[in-house]
């Protein structure tokens, strides 16, 4: 069969897709980061009705919980680093190392109490240190206390006029305290081109808050045409001419945004309930809603140029201003997930409000992660669940396809495809994944003739799919047919991904199920260069090696990918080969037909 990077993580539609574009420049922002955060990483934990248990015991002595809080900061597990410092800082209270990582480690957790405790005992002995002035700037702008928040916010070090998180946090002050001109003009000091998105998104949220429609309906025009790929500003820009009685227009922004990124469901939530007549109330109501927002768009950013404790912080402190931010929490557990933190991504996902638009979406990447986690048993209770309340909703729908196939239940699984498709209105290009997983299920129940079907109407949808290129020419090589034109997708499919081991491992193998073993071998080993440590591939290159007779390489071939855990239906064969090596006369694909590739 062809190779492709099947189970779960290929045909997730996860968090990542939900953000979009942020309307930052990422270098731009990196001083930002620097300026408040040490190095280290973090992940945080909360209680959610998915909670994974994660125990762990706390130690007795200062020297054990400093090593286990430093193992676990190691291990990305800020629930245990924050308790363990924590518990270390019982013990040794003016240690100023000790309180330093308490106070990052508990921010990252999300233990906002613990926080906002630590941060005067931080900068008691660190006067400038910017993240303890943060975070006091964050809890007193929460409590209102505007005029102070402001003077806190000033205290993070030289030259804060160019840090654009105080900018953004000292206008909101302002838009609290009533003074919109000044939270404006305050704004305005922000000219880096850089930043000319995020200033004038923010204005318009303030001049709506504060009553100038006029200035809202300039600033957001700014921004828009600047950018008109970033979701919260399109969502936020059609809330306020929404609620000027320009529905119209409102509907215009949304179908614009709809035709980049088909199917999100903040855009089908707003396009909904403008044609049902519905109100769409704006997202930010007091400053610290907007404070908040700002925070969720700076750590959106620094989660996709790799600082994840840096997110992580950002949007901590955006969540303790405004808890409901859906995207904020979805963010958050993005961050998780990349950073292996499973556990704590379903913990998130599962404070995700009832009512929003992406609650669907977190259920799904919760039971998603479930099945990563091996509970396959959660994972297929949570998500019947979510389709049993949601059963025109595509995504759960997909997403429990996707599960019975990386089950192996093929059958099962294209007719949850196909549920699907009878949920589309029409053929749409966007469509091409669909019928590619429903044409996999197909072929893998030995159902060649829909399978192929499917296929092509993925191609005749997207033509240049590499995965599907490779998944239906492979299949007529091994089949002994189309030849010429499999090979012409086979090879278009690695033009278009060159440095896809699958891929290239497809071309290859094709190469060797026609008996031309020289041109397998070629191929091969580009493709083990791109996957050293794949199985199959380290397999696939010592079948071709042997028939080259270079046999001894094909032996270190297929000890090797012995060593690589293999698919345990393959393993007896790899096993097999190494005793005996390969039969004399192997099976050509298409030995019956004339065709040249």
């Amino acid at each position: 069969m062809p190779r492709l990077a099947y189970p779960l993580a290929s045909v997730r539609r996860g968090a990542r897709s939900l953000l979009l574009r942020g309307g930052v420049a990422i270098a731009a922002l990196s001083a930002v980061w620097c300026a408040f955060v040490p190095e280290a990483s973090f992940a945080l934990a909360r209680e959610g009705g998915l909670s994974v248990p994660r125990p762990f015991e706390v130690g007795t002595s200062l020297s054990g919980n400093y090593l286990a809080a430093i193992v676990a900061g190691a291990e990305r597990d800020t629930l245990a680093a924050s308790t363990f410092f924590r518990e270390a800082l019982r013990d040794d209270p003016s240690n100023q190392d000790l309180i330093d990582r308490a106070f990052v480690a508990s921010l990252a957790n999300g233990n906002m109490a613990d926080s906002v405790a630590l941060a005067p005992r931080v900068i008691a002995h660190d006067k400038s240190n910017g993240l303890a002035h943060l975070t006091k700037g964050v809890d007193l702008l929460k409590n209102r206390r505007y005029a102070a928040a402001r003077a806190e916010l000033g205290k993070g070090g030289a030259d804060r006029r160019h840090d654009i998180t105080s900018t953004l946090l000292v206008a909101w002050t302002y838009a609290g305290a009533k003074d919109t001109r000044k939270a404006l003009t305050t704004l305005d000091s922000l000219s880096d081109e850089a930043f000319v998105v995020f200033r004038d998104y923010h204005a318009a949220l303030i001049a709506d808050m504060g009553g100038d429609k006029a200035e809202a309906e300039k600033r957001f025009k700014s921004a828009y045409s600047a950018e008109k790929n970033t979701l919260r500003l399109v969502d936020a820009y059609a809330r306020f001419l929404a609620s000027r009685g320009r529905r119209d227009e409102a509907t215009k922004l949304y179908q614009g945004f709809d035709e980049v990124a088909p199917g999100h469901p903040i855009i089908v939530a707003g396009m909904t309930a403008l044609d049902e007549g519905k109100a769409l109330p704006p997202f930010v109501r007091t400053a610290e809603e907007g404070a908040g927002e700002a925070l969720y768009g700076l750590g959106a950013v620094g989660g996709r140029t790799g600082d994840e404790l840096a997110s992580l912080i950002y949007l901590r402190l955006g969540l303790y201003l405004a808890p409901e931010n859906a995207l904020a929490i979805i963010t958050l557990g993005d961050v998780y997930e990349r950073m292996k933190q499973e556990e704590t991504a379903i913990d998130l996902y599962d404070t995700v409000p009832k009512d929003s638009p992406l609650r669907v979406n977190a259920d799904v990447q919760a039971a998603l992660l479930l099945e990563t986690l091996g509970k396959s048993k959660e994972a297929t209770e949570h998500l019947a669940a979510v389709v049993a309340a949601n059963p025109k909703n595509q995504e759960a729908l997909t997403a429990l396809g996707n599960l019975q196939r990386s089950r192996k239940l093929f059958a099962d699984a294209a007719a949850t495809y196909s549920r699907v498709i009878a949920l589309q209105p029409g053929p749409d290009k966007s469509q091409w994944l669909i019928y590619y997983y429903r044409g996999i299920a197909n072929e893998r129940r030995k159902d060649w003739k829909n399978a192929e079907a499917d296929l092509k109407k993925a191609l005749e949808l997207n033509p240049d799919q590499a995965l599907v290129l490779n998944y239906l020419g492979y299949s007529w090589v091994d089949q002994g047919t189309n030849l010429d034109e499999a090979f012409r997708m086979l090879r278009r499919a690695v033009d278009l991904r060159q440095r896809d081991g699958y891929v290239v491992d497809s071309l290859g193998w094709a190469y060797y199920r026609l008996g031309r073993y020289d041109d397998a071998v070629r191929e091969l080993e580009k493709a083990i260069d791109l996957k050293p440590s794949d199985p199959v591939i380290n397999d696939h290159l010592g079948d071709a090696y042997w028939r080259v007779g270079r046999k001894l390489e094909a032996q270190f071939q297929w000890n090797h990918a012995r060593d690589l855990s293999p698919d345990p239906d393959e393993l007896p064969k790899i096993l097999d080969k190494i005793k005996n090596g390969l039969n004399e006369k192997p099976e050509v694909a298409g030995d019956s037909r004339k065709t040249g590739g």
